[in-house]
């Protein structure tokens, strides 16, 4: 066995294990949370391993369109 299939190994085990306790993590915090306030949490919340993906369709404003900006809200 390689250090490389050691490392994927250790790797899988480290996603299992926090695959599960995201989830344990998840009920215990959807448990006591007050429904009408808070959203359902879900296990991705709690598990470092998922990452969120950014946002890459923002639009920056600047003196260029914010004439574009002022009338599409404001109608002048």
């Amino acid at each position: 066995m390689t250090l490389r299939q050691l490392l994927w190994m250790a790797e899988g085990y480290g996603q299992d294990r926090w695959a599960h306790t995201s989830l344990i993590c998840a009920l215990i915090a959807n448990g006591n949370r007050d429904p009408k306030k808070t959203r359902p949490i879900k296990p991705a919340d709690f598990n470092p391993y998922i990452t969120i993906p950014q946002r890459t369709d923002a639009v920056i404003v600047d003196q260029n369109n914010i004439g574009l900006l002022r009338k599409a809200f404001t109608g002048r």
